[in-house]
């Protein structure tokens, strides 16, 4: 686990901030990460002034200071370009963006991953998927309460068990630049491709899936517990990998395309058990 004052550096919080809140105010920001969430989910080319602004006009009165916080405890920043004001960070190898005008033409040529915002009542958590980009199948995925590596390492194990992509493409995010996530991947000889710095767009499929996975999951739903919040995704996701069909895919499942044959539903037992049998619950 990390620890809170190197949560709070990678969030860019001040340890008085994650420490005071009060009953009613942790309650008024969960409603307004909730609002912000579904905002940003519809436009995600809405930075902090915008957010403020839309906020704003739906009689929340909060200032850009309230909303930068929330939107960086989200983990979320808008789609445009900006001017680079200040350098990279060096703690981390810089990898190139290796897939501008890539033909992906077949599973496990390219993965990609990121990380989202789910709300709970009361509470929220941070969801992470793998996805192999041509089939739009999600490999791996795991849940945390804390923007944490630990469990993005855990996505990456679970997603390694079923294969291995010829390159990863990731965001420069702290979870995915650590030597525990990057390791593991230089050491069964992946590319490693990274997008560039407030370009969500260069990870355009996992932003897709963040998208269907909230207007038909999460957002029909008030998760109570972890549990709870765990094993409704769990079956969306079974049933997003080998029930729903994309136009993309020529009406097929991910299933289908990434391992060239329908989901026999007779082996429903056995997929749960692969994609749930290293499952981390969180009290």
């Amino acid at each position: 686990m990390i620890p809170v004052y190197r949560q709070c550096e990678m969030l860019g919080l001040a340890r008085s901030s994650y420490y005071y809140q009060s009953e009613k105010d942790g309650s008024y920001n969960h409603l307004l990460m909730n609002l912000i969430d579904e905002q940003f989910t519809k436009t995600p080319f809405y930075g902090v002034p915008k957010m403020t602004a839309w906020l704003n006009l739906q009689g929340h009165a909060v200032n850009h200071k309230r909303v930068r916080r929330l939107m960086r405890l989200m983990g979320m920043e808008a789609i445009y370009p900006k001017k680079r004001l200040s350098k990279p960070a060096p703690e981390h190898k810089k990898y190139p963006y290796l897939l501008r005008s890539l033909k992906i033409d077949h599973p496990d040529h390219v993965w990609g991953t990121d990380i989202t915002y789910i709300r709970m009542h009361p509470g929220f958590l941070y969801l992470v998927a793998i996805m192999d980009w041509f089939s739009r199948y999600v490999l791996a995925w795991e849940l945390s309460i804390t923007l944490d590596t630990a469990f993005c390492v855990q996505a990456l194990q679970k997603a390694l068990q079923i294969a291995r992509p010829e390159i990863f493409n990731t965001d420069q995010g702290a979870q995915f630049t650590s030597q525990e996530f990057i390791g593991r991947l230089e050491n069964t000889d992946i590319r490693i491709s990274m997008d560039g710095r407030g370009r969500v767009y260069d990870n355009i499929f996992v932003e897709r899936l963040w998208r269907t996975v909230k207007y038909e999951e999460v957002y029909l739903h008030d998760y109570r517990t972890v549990s709870e919040a765990r094993y409704c995704l769990a079956t969306y996701f079974q049933f997003y990998n080998t029930e729903r069909i994309h136009e993309n895919l020529g009406y097929r499942t991910p299933y289908d395309v990434y391992f060239g044959k329908p989901f026999n539903l007779n082996h429903v037992q056995a997929y749960q058990s692969m994609h749930l049998k290293h499952a981390h619950f969180l009290s």
